[in-house]
């Protein structure tokens, strides 16, 4: 396989799969677009004002001032996908949600006391000789110490309980591929839930990345078994309710 036709898989590509292979292959497989979702757009704009929010000094490291970065950031959103400007029909509603949810986040940590490393940092690495891994990360934070600590922001509300777990796999994926470059076991990992509230951490331990380089090798054979067999059985649960293929997915289609 040349470098271009290597299987590319990400956390998010390897929860399509596990959730529901035909979906992985609407998404990953036969690249079908999907139209915007306001979720997603908003968690967009959540996630530039706190990246833009940390290019000033520590002390105008503010509510007010990330609220007044909300305006600029949402016009340059629009420019990007201009089919936004139609499906947001309350523009002010869209931007107060968003400024609550920027309110909320300096309830769970203060910007001013520390300074962000890295923030949409890419990390990748060539997970077998045919498989590329890569991930983005929200924020990658080194204290003086050399501690690692990653941070992802969540618009939407934190799991419920016995769901921790799956939602920190995201996260183990980038402390693998963090600990696989550089050598450095990540100390906290941390999911800040910008929709309620809350904060899900976890002190990873080399064995949890261990498990979760295991999960994902076995994830990649099976895709390929999918690809040889040409073979994606769907998994119908409540997740197809929010589903923009489930009009063709032959789960609902019989």
């Amino acid at each position: 396989m040349s470098s271009d036709s290597r299987l590319r898989l990400s956390p998010s590509s390897v929860n399509d799969y596990n959730n529901c292979p035909q979906l992985y292959k609407y998404r990953s497989i036969d690249k079908l677009p999907q139209p915007p979702s306001l979720d997603a757009e908003r968690g967009t704009l959540v996630h530039t004002v706190l990246h833009d929010l940390f290019e000033k000094l520590p002390q105008d490291r503010t509510p007010a001032h990330a609220i007044e970065l909300l305006p600029k950031s949402w016009q340059e959103q629009i420019e990007a996908k201009p089919e936004l400007a139609t499906l947001v029909t309350n523009e002010k509603e869209w931007l107060d949600r968003a400024a609550s949810l920027l309110t909320t986040y300096f309830t769970l940590e203060n910007p001013a006391t520390f300074e962000a490393t890295h923030r949409e940092m890419h990390l990748e690495d060539d997970f077998e000789e045919n498989v590329y891994l890569h991930g983005y990360v929200d924020r990658l934070d080194v204290a003086p110490t050399g501690e690692v600590r990653i941070i992802d922001y969540k618009t939407g509300k934190s799991p419920k309980y016995g769901w921790e777990e799956k939602a920190l796999f995201q996260l183990r994926v980038y402390a693998l591929l963090y600990w696989k470059t550089n050598g450095v076991l990540p100390r906290l990992l941390q999911l800040i839930y910008l929709g309620d509230g809350k904060l899900v951490k976890s002190n990873p331990k080399l064995s949890d990345l261990e498990s979760a380089e295991k999960f994902l090798h076995r994830t990649a054979t099976d895709i390929f078994i999918s690809i040889e067999k040409n073979y994606w059985p769907p998994k119908p649960s409540k997740l197809c309710d929010w589903c923009f293929f489930k009009t063709i997915c032959p789960a609902h289609n019989d």
